[in-house]
Formats: C-alpha cells, structure tokens, sequence
C-alpha cells in the first residue's frame, strides 16, 4: 500500500503514527544517526521525514541510505527547497507553504522541481504546510521569508487548510519549527482538524510524552520528532509508548 494510502486508511480507523525528523545539518556522525535508526526500530516509529529548512551539507544520499540499510520504514523526503532531491527516498512532502505568501514556495521552487521528480520513483505526497507562531522567529520562517499565523487565530488557519484541501492537496501539516519555543496549541490543533478530512501532521515543541499525547487527542493523525531527539534521544520511547498505547486502544475498541 502507498504511503498516502496507509495515512488514509489509518486516519479511517482512528490510528496515530510517529515520524521522526532527520536534519541532514545536525547529524552529528553516522553512530548518533544509528542509534537514532535503532531507537525508531524498537519503538514502533512509523516513518523517517528527512531534510530541513536549510541543509548546507551533501550528506542526505548517506543518511537515506543508511536508513534503508537498516530499517524497513519509509523515508519520506522533507525538503527546504528543490535541491533536496534524493531520488533513493520512498516519497516526497511536495510542499506548499500555504500559510505564506511567498510565490517561490507556493508554486515556485515546484515548478523547477517538478520534472526532476518525476523521473524518480519517489511516491509525491501533495502537502499543504502551515506555519503556526511559535514565541520566535524560527528558522524556516525566516528563510522561507514568510510570517507564521498567530498562535491565537484559530479561524484563519481552519479556512486556509480548508482552501488547501478544495486545492486538492492531499496532507495537512502544522509546523511550529524547529526548535519552537511552544508547540502548537490543542485548540489550533482541533479547529483544523474540524475544517478538513486530509490527514493531520503536527509537529515542532513536541518535547515530551505529554505533549504528543495533548496533540493526537486534539485530532493530529502524525505527530513528528525532531530537534527534542537531540537532546534526549530516550523520549522517543516515552512518546512512542504513547502512540502503542493509543493505538492498542483503537483496536480493540473495533474488536
């Protein structure tokens, strides 16, 4: 089944998935990336999101490379721009960042993409990308040269997922940031969720248990983790545990 798919079906049931974020920028070495890897293994990660805002290194073919070698989990690109293309991947966020109104990463930096990706076999997954305030100016927003939607304006962000949506795109995903001093906020969270039936990513400031729990209650069908696995790569077993508990709860409420 395709990744889209999966999602889908999964979001039909009621099941939560985890995705943990890789930046290319900030792997330190190949054994912190494979402790990472086997962390995911054991703890019923569901994907691999590799990329970031900025990426100034030429590793990414290496790191997608050296997950596949060692987990059987899809790697789904996360790209910052069109460069990041690793044809290696399983798919790939075709992001537009519908929160802004920059035109390069609306439609722009797509077109020059387009072609390249298309003569891979990377699975394109159709992304509407939604920048949520955070407290600070976070990396991707200030190179994306856009400004997020304010934490407090809930309408907004339900009718420009709604727009996205009627666009045709396929996925959802609330960002934060890196790094976000806050995570998004479980109203946000549900105020979008109420305005579409795409699948729901959610992710930046998920830095505990608690918190990726708050977020998958108020209606995120992924919830990703990234920058708090730098510091405690062992919270991804109390988020993970979480997720199975979730998700044993949902079947055997079908049963």
């Amino acid at each position: 089944m395709k990744i889209l798919e999966t999602l889908k079906e999964n979001q039909k049931l009621g099941k939560k998935s985890i995705a943990v974020l890789v930046d290319p920028d900030k792997v330190a070495d190949a054994a912190a990336l494979q402790h990472l890897i086997n962390l995911a293994s054991e703890n019923c990660v569901d994907y691999f999101f590799v990329g970031g805002s900025l990426v100034t290194t030429t590793n990414l073919s290496e790191i997608v490379k050296q997950i596949k070698e060692n987990v059987n989990l899809p790697v789904i690109l996360f790209p910052g721009n069109s460069i990041q293309i690793e044809p290696s991947a399983d798919g790939i966020l075709f992001l537009s960042l519908i929160s802004g109104r920059n035109p390069e990463l609306l439609i722009g930096q797509h077109v020059v993409a387009a072609p390249i990706v298309r003569n891979t076999r990377l699975e394109v997954l159709p992304t509407g990308y939604m920048l949520i305030s955070s407290g600070r100016t976070t990396s991707v927003a200030y190179i994306s040269n856009t400004t997020p939607i304010p934490d407090d304006k809930y309408s907004l962000a339900a009718c420009t997922a709604m727009a996205g949506e009627m666009l045709g795109l396929q996925l959802m995903y609330l960002d934060a940031g890196s790094g976000a001093e806050k995570e998004i906020s479980a109203r946000m969270i549900s105020a979008v969720r109420k305005a579409i039936h795409t699948p729901l990513v959610v992710g930046g400031g998920i830095n505990t248990a608690q918190k990726a729990l708050t977020a998958l209650e108020a209606g995120a069908d992924m919830i990703v983790i990234g920058n708090a696995l730098e510091k405690d790569p062992n919270l991804l077993i109390e988020i993970a545990d979480k997720v199975y508990e979730w998700n044993q709860s949902v079947g055997a409420g079908k049963d």
